[in-house]
């Protein structure tokens, strides 16, 4: 998730089990160790766009490495922030070992994938409950976190801690509701999916994407779940075939081995871009959710050098035309 959420989720923990006393040092290590995991995304190459891909939520965010993890971030904390605070060297790697604890949890109840699993398995886990980003969920752990340090009572913290584990159980609940609509809008068009999955959308549990395929071809649909539940039809793509639609592409060149690390990272869900013919897309991701327009892919060139690799794009322009079209979706218009 965004970085102020992991850091007050990885604060409110440790709060939630110190003494009073400690609770505002244990706020600020386990809100800086509970960022810590993501500098991860400084593992980059100017030569190989795609090699973040593979880094990122990998090691650092493994469960084997939670105990590495806090040790690393204590043995640079206690000299800055612990032993000036009057903690003792094993205080400060329990708060954060604890704040570090959390990230990789919380990022594999987002959509993204997570390799909680390394190195006994690559299998990118996402169990679809929470948008990378929800104000929603955020801001209560944030007035937790500072009661719980201004006031010194580490009840504050606890119910924190409550209010992020209800807040997950209702995005678990309303994804399996989502997946219900998917499921039964997919049968009305007589489709039988290979596989099906909502994820939710930007900034909210209420408006969940639907990806499902087919032999053919993926589907994208929005569902509003919940008490006045109402379905936003939406487009279909193509999935990739590189030998209808890339034809030029000589798959032993390392653009061909890049769409296949780009389908590991999609967990299979590409397909050409419907506007850029040279475009691989993740179909799994869109500003809106009913929509086949992607918020990354990665450009192919033709009569490329056989070693060079595939451009990484990035795309996320949501004008106001989106913006007001999302809210449409969250407030059921």
């Amino acid at each position: 998730m965004d970085p102020l959420t992991q850091g007050v989720l990885g604060a409110s923990l440790p709060q939630a089990c110190a003494k009073g006393r400690y609770g505002a040092s244990a706020g600020l290590l386990g809100f800086l160790a509970g960022m810590s995991a993501d500098l991860d995304v400084l593992i980059r190459s100017e030569t190989d766009p795609l090699l973040f891909l593979e880094y990122h939520r990998q090691f650092s965010h493994s469960l084997v490495f939670i105990p590495f993890g806090g040790l690393l971030c204590a043995l640079l904390l206690h000299a800055l922030i612990g032993r000036r605070w009057g903690l003792r060297f094993r205080q400060s790697w329990l708060f954060c070992t604890l704040g570090y604890a959390t990230h990789a949890v919380l990022d594999a109840c987002t959509t993204y994938g997570t390799m909680l699993l390394w190195p006994f398995s690559e299998e990118r886990i996402a169990w679809n409950t929470i948008s990378i980003i929800d104000p929603l969920f955020t801001l209560p752990l944030l007035a937790g976190v500072l009661l719980a340090a201004r006031r010194k009572r580490p009840v504050f913290a606890q119910i924190a801690v409550f209010w992020a584990c209800s807040y997950m159980a209702l995005g678990l609940w309303q994804r399996n509701n989502a997946v219900d609509m998917g499921e039964a809008l997919a049968a009305s068009r007589g489709h039988q999916p290979m596989r099906l999955e909502a994820k939710p959308s930007f900034a909210n549990i209420l408006v969940w994407k639907i990806v499902y395929e087919t032999p053919q071809r993926y589907y994208v649909d929005a569902v509003r779940a919940g008490l006045t539940p109402r379905v936003y039809p939406g487009e279909s793509v193509e999935k990739l075939n590189i030998a209808r639609d890339m034809p030029w592409l000589n798959l032993q060149s390392q653009q061909a081995r890049d769409i296949e690390r780009f389908r590991w990272f999609s967990n299979g869900y590409i397909a050409r871009d419907p506007v850029f013919s040279n475009r691989v897309i993740d179909v799994r991701y869109s500003m809106i959710p009913n929509e086949v327009a992607p918020l990354w892919s990665i450009e192919l060139k033709p009569g490329a050098q056989l070693h060079q690799h595939a451009a990484y794009l990035v795309h996320r322009n949501a004008g106001g035309n989106s913006l007001s079209r999302m809210w449409a979706m969250v407030s059921g218009g």
